[in-house]
């Protein structure tokens, strides 16, 4: 009897082993990929409605698949069928990305994005690991299918679309490209030359981070592009010995979500980020192993991924080891080259952010604070809000989340903060004081605005639960400023404070107004905050004001 490919599965398991096994037992039709399907995304911008076709049928070929491994006596024919419909497929990227293969003489299903890498990886780990116990017209079929998607455009020499990017397009493509190839080629020249361009894209992958190991796209894609840069490095490492993990900068990237940590399985939502995103037990286990990290404090599902990518489960099935080691974070984390500083108090979390206005995945919102009490994020940083064809064009900040409007900064003289890398925030001051936190930026480059000469926004945490918020504006003519705070919760409202979720105060001197959002979450669903508006003038000359946050 062939052993299992994957070691005995932890009992902490078991949940994730009954996921599998109902998932595989489901014999519905796959979801059809048709044409009105596919074009949706070119006639009305949504890619939802596809997508959710695409990921449960990438959920049905992962299921069969992990089943198959785990029992060397399991019947294959169901996957084999899952395998011939996934090749029968038009293309293995998506529709949104489809521009992303615009090379002469190659159609869409030659497009080498982010989910036809990972497909292509999937699908050569699959045959490589049943080896003879799939059909060989499956086998062959399934390898033929991957070298001409995938390891063709790959090895062509023409500069793929996402080569430059710096973020987590370079590692995801290069790193499950990379894989596929190790797997299905065997040692040649054209190997070698699709490891050496995968090499180059690694370094520029590495390069996009500071020193700091922060990921200016916040914790979610520090999952999908880290998560795939350490997968490729371990399997790089097998067949050829050369180590990418043994960098002080990746050690620096391993402890990244740690550092952003709110505390109970929360982090800072900066950029197209969620406030409880999945990080993967198996990866989080490897890099505890390797570096020392915190090891997952959480059991995993086989449905924490919505996309249902092969390698976190697969690689969660193999590495994830439990652990009774508590997990434990500093009480302050500054990421310099970020501008992060987050602040832990027993009740009650500080985090603000600086940056520029034209990073990976970005948001306009530099200034941008939140303050997270007892497991709720009460002053809200709203996160990613729903991909669309528009999300990622000239319009972007016309939507809710990654628009000024989104975020608790100033608006001053009725003018926004503008995009671009020149409009950024420098940092004056960081100090970590007793029992709290300081914090200043610059934040005068972010808006064009006649008059104004500074805006310095100065922070004061103390860990008791207070917050002092002072602008200090130095202008040249009187600016009416509006100071914007933005919460899920709806605001109680008095003469003399606003109130949020019966925890954070908020002492006011004059008049408020409401403005109630509505827009859609990264899921799709509704997804409603109300703004805060509070009206102060900025006299000629240098003036301060100031606001006094409390939590109970």
């Amino acid at each position: 009897m062939a052993e299992s490919v994957f070691p005995a599965v932890p009992g902490q398991l078991t949940s994730l082993s009954n996921d599998i096994a109902a998932v595989a037992a489901d014999d519905a039709p796959l979801p059809v990929l048709g044409f009105s399907a596919y074009n949706d995304f070119f006639v009305t911008g949504n890619r939802m409605r596809y997508e959710k076709r695409y990921f449960r049928r990438r959920a049905r070929l992962n299921a069969l698949a992990a089943q198959a491994l785990l029992d060397p006596d399991a019947d294959v024919s169901r996957l084999a069928d899952v395998l011939w419909a996934v090749c029968d497929e038009h293309t293995w990227a998506l529709p949104a990305h489809i521009h992303y293969g615009d090379r002469d003489g190659w159609g869409a299903d030659q497009t080498l994005d982010l989910f036809a890498a990972e497909t292509a990886h999937a699908l050569a780990e699959i045959v490589t690991g049943l080896g003879p116990r799939l059909d060989p017209l499956v086998s062959q079929r399934v390898r033929a299918e991957v070298d001409r998607r995938v390891l063709t455009p790959l090895a062509d020499p023409r500069p793929l679309a996402w080569e430059g990017f710096g973020n987590n397009w370079e590692s995801v493509c290069a790193g499950a490209a990379g894989m596929a190839a190790m797997l299905l080629v065997p040692p040649s020249d054209r190997l070698s030359s699709m490891l050496a361009r995968c090499g180059k894209a690694m370094d520029r992958f590495l390069a996009g981070y500071g020193d700091d190991g922060g990921c200016p796209e916040g914790v979610d894609y520090w999952v999908y592009g880290f998560g795939y840069f350490v997968y490729y490095a371990v399997m790089l490492h097998e067949q050829t010995g050369v180590d990418l993990l043994d960098d002080p900068k990746v050690a620096q990237i391993a402890a990244f979500p740690h550092k952003a940590a709110l505390g109970g399985g929360a982090y800072a939502p900066f950029s197209d980020a969620s406030e409880r995103p999945w990080l993967p037990a198996g990866l989080l286990s490897r890099l505890a192993e390797r570096f020392g990290t915190p090891p997952p404090a959480v059991i995993p599902s086989f449905h924490d991924d919505h996309c249902y990518r092969w390698a976190h489960l697969a690689r969660t099935l193999a590495w994830y080891r439990p652990s009774s080691a508590a997990s434990t974070v500093a009480d302050s984390d500054f990421l310099p080259d970020l501008a992060w500083v987050v602040d832990r108090g027993p009740d009650a979390v500080f985090a603000a952010k600086g940056g520029h206005n034209d990073e990976p995945h970005n948001h306009i919102d530099l200034g941008a604070f939140l303050l997270h009490v007892r497991g709720r994020t009460v002053l809200a940083d709203l996160g990613a809000g729903e991909y669309t064809r528009s999300y990622f064009s000239d319009t972007r900040y016309d939507h809710l989340h990654p628009s000024a409007r989104a975020h608790s900064i100033p608006v001053v003289d009725g003018e926004l903060q503008l995009p671009g890398a020149a409009r950024l925030a420098t940092v004056v001051r960081h100090e970590v004081l007793p029992g709290g936190v300081a914090f200043d930026l610059d934040l005068t480059a972010a808006y064009e605005v006649e008059g104004l000469r500074r805006l310095i926004r100065r922070f004061r945490w103390w860990r008791t639960g207070r917050l002092e918020l002072t602008d200090v504006v130095t202008a040249d003519r009187p600016l009416p400023i509006t100071e914007v705070f933005v919460s899920r919760y709806a605001p109680v409202v008095t003469e003399a404070a606003v109130r949020w979720d019966d925890t954070v105060t908020l002492d006011v001197d004059r008049p408020v107004s409401l403005d109630p959002l509505e827009a859609t979450d990264h899921h799709g669903r509704p997804d409603a905050a109300y703004r805060v508006l509070v009206p102060v003038t900025a006299p000629v000359g240098e003036s301060a004001h100031t606001f006094t946050f409390t939590v109970r």
